[in-house]
This record gives C-alpha cells, sequence and structure tokens, in this order.
C-alpha cells in the first residue's frame, strides 16, 4: 500500500502533527508513504516525495506545515484533473489523506470519482467544518487571540479607549465567538448573523457612563463582506461607527496572519494526532471518501458529503451570554 498526504488550502497549526500521525502509522503498518508539497498544486507539477519516521522528526510541536500549502484553481479543471490523475498513477499511489478545509475535501472527492481511496482531516483555525465539533488550529488560533486581547485590555483601560478587534473568519465567526465569550468581550460581530450597531454604540457608552474604563469588540473580518481596500475591512467600517456615535476614541487592531501561527496547543496537538491515526485505519479497512471528526471527545469517522453539505454555524445562544456577561 502506497499512501501519499497532502496539505492544502490555509495552513493551521496541528497540521505538522497530523502528518506526522499518518506517516508513523502507515510505517508501523508496513506501509510506504508520499508527501505531497504545495497541495494540489504540488500535485500536478509532481512535487511527490517519500517520507520516513525520521523526515517527520522534530515537528510536533511546530506550526504551519512542512508540506506547504496552496491555492489551485488549476485543480478545479478537467485538465488539471487529467494530470493529477496521471500523476497519481506515475507514482503508483492507492490511497491519499487530505488535510484542510470545504474546498480541500472537494478535491478529495473529484480524486475519489478518479478512483483513488481518500480520507480527509479537517485542518482550519475556522472551525466551519460539518461532523466535527472542533478542526485541527482552532483552539490555538483562539488562544492566540485571547492572548493579544488581554494584551490590549492593558492599554485600552489606561486611556478610557474602546478597541475593535478584528480576527480571522471571512465566512465563520467561531474565532471571534470563542475568544469573545472566554475573553470578556463587550461584544462580538459574526457574519453568520446580523447586528444593531445602533445598539451596541449605546450599550458603550452606557458602559463608559457606568464607570467602566474600556470596552473591546471582536470583529469577524468578514462581518463586512470581503473588502476591496483595507481601508474597508470590517474592523475599520466599525470603528468609525463606534467612533462617529459614541464620541469615544477609538482604536482598531488587524490581528491578521499571526493567528494562523505558533505552537499548536495540547489540543490540538491531540485532536490531530489521533485523527491522523485513524485516518490511516480507515484506509487499511478498505473506508474511503470519508473524514475524521472529533464529537463528544471520541474520534468518529463521517461521510465526506455530510461534513461538508452544510456550514457549521456559531451558535446565537454564545452572542447573547456574550452581552450578557458585559
Amino acid at each position: 500500500m502506497k499512501i501519499g498526504v497532502l496539505t492544502s488550502g490555509g495552513d493551521s497549526p496541528g497540521m505538522n502533527a497530523a502528518i506526522r500521525a499518518v506517516v508513523r502509522t502507515a510505517l508501523y503498518h508496513g506501509c510506504e508513504v508520499f508527501g505531497i508539497k504545495r497541495g494540489y498544486s504540488g500535485l500536478l507539477s509532481g512535487e511527490i516525495i517519500p517520507l520516513d519516521s525520521r523526515a517527520v522528526g522534530d515537528i510536533l510541536q511546530r506550526g504551519g506545515t512542512i508540506l506547504q500549502s496552496a491555492r489551485c484553481p488549476a485543480f478545479k479543471t478537467a485538465e488539471g484533473q487529467a494530470l493529477a490523475k496521471e500523476q497519481l498513477l506515475k507514482m503508483g499511489l492507492n490511497a491519499l489523506v487530505i488535510i484542510g478545509g470545504d474546498g480541500s475535501f472537494r478535491g478529495a472527492q473529484d480524486l475519489n470519482k478518479m478512483g483513488f481511496q481518500t480520507v480527509g482531516l479537517p485542518g482550519t483555525i475556522d472551525n466551519d467544518i460539518g461532523c466535527t465539533d472542533y478542526t485541527i488550529g482552532f483552539d490555538t488560533a483562539v488562544n492566540t487571540v485571547l492572548d493579544a486581547v488581554n494584551k490590549i485590555r492593558d492599554t485600552a483601560s489606561s486611556h478610557n479607549r474602546v478597541y475593535i478587534v478584528e480576527v480571522m473568519g471571512k465566512l465563520s465567526g467561531f474565532i471571534a465567538a470563542a475568544a469573545g465569550l472566554t475573553g470578556g468581550a463587550e461584544s462580538v460581530l459574526v457574519p453568520e448573523i446580523p447586528a444593531d450597531l445602533n445598539a451596541l454604540c449605546a450599550k458603550i457608552s452606557r458602559s463608559l457612563h457606568e464607570g467602566k474604563t474600556h470596552s473591546i469588540v471582536l470583529v469577524a473580518e468578514g462581518f463586512y463582506g470581503d473588502p476591496v481596500d483595507a481601508d474597508q475591512s470590517s474592523a475599520f467600517k466599525v470603528g468609525r461607527f463606534v467612533a462617529q456615535h459614541t464620541g469615544c476614541e477609538t482604536r482598531i487592531t488587524v490581528l491578521g496572519h499571526i493567528q494562523r501561527g505558533g505552537t499548536p496547543t495540547f489540543f490540538d496537538r491531540k485532536i490531530a494526532t489521533l485523527m491522523g491515526a485513524k485516518a490511516v485505519e480507515l484506509i487499511l479497512a478498505g473506508e474511503t471518501e470519508k473524514m475524521v471528526g472529533i464529537v463528544n471527545d471520541k474520534i468518529e469517522a463521517f461521510d465526506m458529503d455530510a461534513a461538508i453539505g452544510e456550514r457549521k454555524q456559531v451558535d446565537p445562544q454564545w452572542l447573547d451570554l456574550i452581552r450578557i456577561l458585559s
């Protein structure tokens, strides 16, 4: 059995732990393992390398992905998929483990239709994949945001300021909601749920009048959609509105790609390791077009159609509780 592994789409902390688990579990069972560099782009260009146990040594604690990642519009074309099939046949690969988000899994489905066995691992900081409570990298990203919010709170309270903090999430507000709930944000604005900015401003003004020394608002980057220019980002739009309607000194912080990097947390290393091992078990059992998820702290396999058929949504009750507790 020859198994390939690739990481696709945006990187997330814990991908390396998943790669390590896939490689060493497969080797233990007598399989050959090959890494496909730069996701589907590397597949099309034939960037396929053998991986032994030493190749994945000392990567458990590292963020990013040693296999690198890239977007690949060419893979979506008939010509691109034909080339991918040619490369896989040339290397004699029987099965592939794809680590990524919903776009990566759709690519896995395309490969499955070509006759290749595929299993997906949910690797995305957005936590927006169905059939799993958590995706690889989400916990680390939220902890990165919390660390930043803790530091911002120090300066915000020193100057009686309102801070608008933009976090990642073009279509998903899970990072904003989770960090807001556990970081004591005044309010959280997410793409999935409309918000009344006038009510937000009234709340900020009332809080400051009652003696609160600062307010922190977390905004998912996709709250206003995908901006054309940086000064049209969701945080800047919300910040201008708040400043105009409250008269408060307002500052904008865009956390950006620091949320993707950093040493993965215990939790991300744990689920990545368990999911990686499970992926190999599924392949050896002849399963295909499956995604490995974690539900109620149990590692389970799900049909990939179910996993990507409906985008997971932020629970509105989280936002209500954030409002109550602030």
